[in-house]
């Protein structure tokens, strides 16, 4: 079952959002995770918010364990507040051409 989950970064920044995502290899607007339906991310009067949707969470949390964790570790980050949410349905832009 595809999950949704949404991360709160109080008091990070898009430059060290900009920085986990160069260390993982991601380029703006480019693919993402496999197992990845969607993410975007954005600033907030107090922070980050980033949101995903992901085909499970084991798949979200083997992303957390193997990429984002250490990464996020590493750089010195905080871990996010999270809320994970069963998708009922989703859409997609005729763009993504699936």
């Amino acid at each position: 079952m595809a999950v949704a989950v949404e991360m709160t970064f109080e008091g990070a920044t898009l430059d060290e959002y900009d920085q986990v995502c160069g260390k993982i290899g991601y380029e703006p607007r480019g693919l993402g995770e496999d197992k990845g339906l969607f993410h975007w991310a954005a600033a907030t009067p107090t922070g980050l918010r980033v949101v995903d949707v992901w085909e499970s969470e084991d798949a979200f949390q083997e992303f957390v364990a193997t990429k984002l964790g250490p990464v996020s570790a590493e750089l010195g980050l905080a871990e996010p507040d999270a809320v994970i949410l069963e998708v009922h349905n989703y859409l997609y832009g005729p763009s993504l051409g699936r």
